[in-house]
Parts: C-alpha cells; structure tokens; sequence
C-alpha cells in the first residue's frame, strides 16, 4: 500500500493534467474561433469591394475604379474584370468590335508566320490540365485573335511576346471582347513596340537606371556597369512573360491598366530595390551573375507590394524629373510621353498618325546613323575629298588676293596628314 503522500500526489498530478490538457483545447477552441472571425471578416471586406467595383462600373465612376484596381488585390475576378477594363481603358471612346472587320475581308499580314510560331508555344502556365482538343482550340483562337488586330491595323510590326500580351486578354475578356481591347492596347499603350525596331523600348529601359539612381544612389553605383537589358522581356510583354500565375498576372494587369504605360518601367524599378541585399551581395566582378538575377523576377513575387513602392516611386519622382536628360530623350510621339495621363485623351486617328510619325523619326535616324558609320568607316578618304574642296575654294580665294604662297606649303602638309 502507497504511503499517503503519495497517493495525494499521483492523483495532484491526475487533475494538473487534465487541467492543462482543458486550458490547451480551450487555446486551440480561441485559436480557431479568431481565425474564423478573421475569415468571416475577409469574406464580408471582399465582398463589399466587389459591390463597390459594381457599382463603379455601373456608374463609370473610373477614379473609383483606378482605386480599386491600385488597392491590395485589385479588382478580385474576372467577372469583375470584364466590366472594369474596358471603362479604365476608355475602349467605348475608341475602338469598338463592330469597328474591326473580318480577317478574311483583309489581306495578311507579313508577320503571321512569326504569330504562329510564336501561339505554337502560348498558354505554357495557364490554363492548367486542359485537355489536348481544348488546349488546340484556345490556341486557334488566340492566332486568329492577333490576326485580326494585325490584319485591321497592318502598320503595327508583330513583336516575340505580343501573344503572351493577348492571351490574358483573351483569357479574361473572352474572345469576342478581346479583339477590340487588344486593337486599343496595341495603339495607346504599346505603340512603341510595335514600330519598325525595338530602339524605342530600349530607349524606355533607359528610364530604369535614372529611377534606382534616384531612389537609391548606392544601389545604382554598385549596377553602374550593368545595362538594362536585363528589364526587356517582363516590359516589353507588361510582365506577361515571367509571371507564371495567372491569379498574379491578372492583378497586375488591374494595376498597369489603371495606370498610365510609364508606370510599367517604375515597376521594375521598384523590383530591383526590393532586391538590394541580394545584389549588393554579388560581387561588381560577377556582372553575369548581376545581370541573370535582375533578369528573373523574384519568387515569391509580393505584387502588392512591389505595387505600392512603384506607385510612390512615380509620384516622388515623375519621369521629367529623372536625370541625365533620360526622359529628354523619350520620343516626343512615345506613348509614354503623349499618354501622360491615366488614359489617352487622344483618338485613333491621331495614335495612328503618331504612330507613323515615330516611325519616319526612327527611318530619319536610323539614315544619319548609316551616314555617321560610313563617314567613320572611310573617314580618311572622306578626309581627303573635304580637304580637296577646301583647297580648291582656298586657292581660288588666294589667286585673287594674291596672298603669299607660304600658305600652300602648310596646307601641303595639312593634306599629308590626311
């Protein structure tokens, strides 16, 4: 038999347990029931955003939609979407689908060969386990989609990346809807692609240093013999190429839309300071390794962050405050300079005749840059000819003035050099 003691304290023990084992279910229950609450909370906030942006749509109310596409998870869904792009992008004032003619009705176009090639190899993240039949179907549809937007407007040049562009129209609007979204994207936000070269968007990339040496000094010297080339392929398809998600590139889409196309370039730039530890790490001896890790975007991507910091970048420091002339030297046609507000107050006609102004400034340069090459390539025989001419003009100038023939002999000289 146990000494008394004992026994007191065995069955001590007995009711600690129990006791601790209730205060833990009784944690778990709280636990739980705060989650739920937070839950239900969430539930009844998104649910009140989404009436909100209904009724914003109902009512046109676009600075409420511009809200509300900027605020953390954007417009929700793509019920919601259908209705909301088209307003933020003010299609009803632009191109409509009864606007667009048939592709049969019109000639091909010369770059549909590449837009083949190019759907062959679309819709590699989403949508996710269709069907073979299905996945050949969408992809049909999507190549007849660029077609008719290229095939109504044959002055745009096709770029590697459009289709990834489109296929998210196409994959939220439907493809009725995105033919005539797709035609206005094409010529108010991403005219500058689709020029005759790609010089122009380069010209954009050139913005993104300007923004980090603003924002981050230290940051921009540790990049300073680093080219942007690195941003090409996530702005010049609006991000649609790297981002894997859908959910993701959908919200993001909600935001660049919301926002005038400058906007895009801020992005990356805010991208990049999130990521200074990360370069400042590398060493300025491995410009590769600098150059591939600011070719992929961070994962896991924390758009709405990355959302927030490239919206405060833009209004601290707007495009004609960046330094080093970068913004001076933005073709006055760019859509970037002629869409300084959150949507174009210009009409088709005038993007199109922009447009073709861009392209004879680029013809225009592309000329005296071959003139610079050759005048450099035969810069002595070039040399030589001015210098014949000035030497006619000269000795005809001396004979009439009857000057001292010295003048000759070191004009001899001059010409030996050459």
């Amino acid at each position: 038999m146990a000494p008394p003691g004992v026994e007191q304290r065995n069955e001590s023990s007995t009711e600690g347990s129990i006791s601790l084992e209730n205060e833990k279910l009784s944690d778990s229950s709280s636990e739980t029931s705060e989650q739920l609450l937070e839950t239900q909370l969430k539930e009844k906030a998104r649910s009140e955003k989404a009436e909100a942006i209904r009724q914003a749509c109902r009512s046109r109310d676009t600075e409420a939609l511009i809200s509300h596409a900027v605020s953390e998870g954007g417009l929700l869904e793509d019920e919601l979407r259908q209705e909301a792009w088209p307003i933020l992008l003010q299609c009803d004032k632009g191109i409509q689908n009864d606007d667009l003619k048939s592709s049969d009705e019109l000639p091909p176009h010369t770059d549909e060969e590449q837009v083949q090639l190019d759907v062959n190899r679309s819709f590699v993240y989403y949508p996710n386990n269709l069907p073979a039949e299905d996945m050949a179907e969408k992809k049909a549809q999507l190549s007849a989609l660029i077609t008719k937007v290229l095939r109504n407007y044959p002055m745009l040049c096709y770029f590697q990346g459009y289709h990834d562009i489109v296929q998210v129209f196409f994959l939220v609007l439907g493809n009725q809807q995105a033919a005539s979204v797709m035609a206005h994207i094409s010529l108010f936000r991403i005219r500058d692609y689709m020029l005759r070269t790609l010089s122009p968007a380069i010209k954009h990339l050139q913005l993104i240093p300007a923004i980090i040496e603003t924002a981050d000094p230290a940051l921009r010297q540790h990049l300073s013999h680093i080219q942007p080339f690195f941003a090409l392929a996530a702005t010049l398809t609006l991000y649609a190429h790297d981002i894997q998600e859908y959910s993701d590139i959908a919200r993001l889409y909600d935001f660049l839309l919301a926002k005038e196309p400058v906007v895009s370039i801020y992005l990356f730039a805010a991208i990049i300071l999130s990521r200074k530890k990360e370069l400042l790490d590398i060493p300025l001896d491995e410009p590769e390794m600098l150059h591939f890790t600011l070719s992929k975007l961070p994962q896991p991507l924390d758009l709405d962050s990355h959302i927030l910091r490239a919206e405060q970048l833009f209004d601290e420091h707007p495009p004609e405050s960046l330094p080093h002339g970068t913004w001076r030297g933005i073709s006055r046609y760019s859509v970037l300079k002629t869409s300084r507000v959150s949507s174009p107050n210009y009409t088709v006609e005038e993007a199109l005749k922009l447009f073709e102004k861009q392209n004879r400034q680029l013809r225009n340069e592309e000329l005296r840059k071959q003139a610079i090459d050759f005048t450099w390539k035969h810069r002595r025989a070039v040399g030589s000819v001015a210098l014949a001419v000035l030497v006619g003009a000269a000795s005809f100038y001396i004979r009439r003035k009857g000057l001292d023939t010295s003048i000759w002999s070191y004009i001899s000289r001059v010409q030996a050099f050459f």
